[in-house]
């Protein structure tokens, strides 16, 4: 298996390894010219979520096996807000890019009615992608921003958008196919060569695009309604905290000092979960809660901490 990409790789060598990820870039808001920058510089220069961009270029290069790995590292807004971008992509490029090398590549007057109802079909398709990805942008992504803002809306959750959402490249499959096998093309069908490539090409990416919405966004959702209803639930956890020399929003809850204490001296979230009589996605939100407050992403840092604070001793923990 590939070795995922690290916040030191530098980024031009990525790029240069695999060019589908300078869409990807594009969505993020950064620009070429990167120099030798690494990773982690690239996009503090650029304002973007390090953790974010590379759960996603991971995901791109060695799929849903690393989303697991990265749900509770997301910056749900961060990932939230690249969606948008390749919603933007999808409807006001790339789709109707398509559609225009398609007018010039088929005969598209009712006398050919095979190209007439290609063309059809074609427009019935893109209005139902734009229909999809309307309702993602104003339902979903609101909703999102609701949960990030620390409200809960009670007429909407996660699991209904994850229930009802779909692939959207399937109609493409059986576009390119009612293509290459009943329409004749002229005796110089380049152009219609090169926009059957592109209706590849756009089936490949929104394919990916949906597996990355289900797969990473929206498990990083649910954490973040659980971490809400933790909230809602313990509404005297930030009282009765034990701070571990820290005050305010940063101090941990005494559940997520036990979580901290169960991570450090080695056990799985499965046997932390056991142990503590809750949920993987509940171990999952606290893990994640820890991080954000504390800034320590790794477990050796926290180990570092936990040591420091007095919440375990030497003798007790794994080292990583």
């Amino acid at each position: 298996m590939s070795a995922p990409y690290k916040a030191t790789d530098r980024l031009c060598e990525i790029i240069s390894q695999d060019h589908h990820l300078l869409q990807m870039m594009s969505r993020f808001g950064i620009p070429l010219g990167v120099g030798e920058k690494t990773v982690a510089q690239v996009c503090e220069d650029n304002h973007v979520d390090t953790p974010t961009f590379l759960a996603v270029a991971n995901y791109m290069k060695l799929g849903a096996a690393t989303a697991i790995l990265d749900i509770e590292k997301v910056s749900v807004e961060a990932l939230t807000a690249y969606l948008a971008q390749a919603h933007s992509y999808f409807l006001s490029f790339q789709l109707p890019a398509i559609r225009r090398k398609l007018l010039e590549a088929i005969d598209c007057s009712e006398q050919n009615e095979v190209a007439y109802l290609i063309l059809k079909f074609y427009d019935e398709y893109m209005s139902e992608v734009r229909r999809h990805m309307q309702f993602e942008n104003k339902r979903v992504f609101t909703y999102v921003k609701q949960l990030l803002s620390g409200r809960k809306p009670t007429d909407f959750c996660i699991t209904q958008f994850a229930d009802s959402h779909k692939d959207i490249d399937h109609k493409l499959q059986e576009l390119k196919n009612i293509i290459i096998k009943y329409y004749a093309a002229p005796a110089d069908g380049q152009l219609l060569h090169n926009v059957l490539f592109d209706i590849f090409v756009c089936e490949g990416d929104l394919r990916t695009h949906c597996a990355l919405e289900n797969d990473l966004f929206v498990p990083a959702v649910k954490l973040l309604e659980e971490t809400l209803k933790e909230t809602a639930d313990n509404p005297s956890s930030q009282e009765n905290a034990r701070t571990g020399g820290m005050t305010g929003a940063e101090a941990l809850s005494e559940r997520e000092v036990e979580v901290l204490r169960h991570v450090v001296r080695g056990l799985t979230n499965k046997e932390t979960a056991e142990q503590l009589f809750i949920s993987i996605n509940t171990v999952l939100t606290h893990r994640k809660n820890i991080s954000r407050k504390l800034n320590i992403h790794s477990v050796a840092g926290l180990t570092i901490y936990a040591i420091a604070q007095g919440i375990v001793h030497l003798d007790e923990v794994k080292m990583h």
